[in-house]
Formats: structure tokens, sequence, C-alpha cells
């Protein structure tokens, strides 16, 4: 295993729990500008509908995936520039 990736592993965990943390405050703010609820919809809420359940999973999944690539992404690239390696 390459020293850049065995660097790179502890790096990852604390920008893995940062991008989630920024994921989940960047979707309940777009939450609130859609024009819904302060809370987004949890899957076992009954007093809400399928529609509004799904879409507000679907808008999650895509903010978190976009937050964690791009955190990742950058992560590597700053690893690189210090290494000279890529930690894959």
């Amino acid at each position: 295993m390459k020293a850049s990736k065995v660097a790179y592993k502890p790096v990852a965990l604390v920008l893995g729990a940062g991008a989630g943390l920024v994921a989940g405050t960047l979707f309940k703010q777009v939450w609130k500008i859609a024009g819904h609820d302060d809370d987004a919809p949890d899957a076992m809420d009954e007093d809400r509908q399928w529609r509004e359940i799904l879409l507000a999973a679907a808008i999650q999944g895509a903010i978190f995936a976009l937050v964690k690539a791009a955190v990742e992404r950058s992560g590597a690239v700053a690893v690189r520039r210090v290494s000279g390696t890529w930690p894959a």
C-alpha cells in the first residue's frame, strides 16, 4: 500500500464527517428555499405523502453525493500537492 494512501486515510475520515455535516446543512437550506416546511419529511412520517418523502430523499441524496465528491476530490488534490502522488 502506498504511503500517500495510508496518510490519506485519516484525512479522508475527517473530510467525510465534515462533508456529511455540510451536506445536511445545505439540504435543510435548499428544502426551506423550495418552499417546504422547515423540517424535511422522514420516511416514517405518516402525515406526509409519498411524493414529498421521495422528493426530499432524492434531493438529499443528490446534495450528499455532490458534496462528498467535491470534498474527496479536493482532499486527493491536496495530498497530491503535498506528497507528489495521488492517494489511490
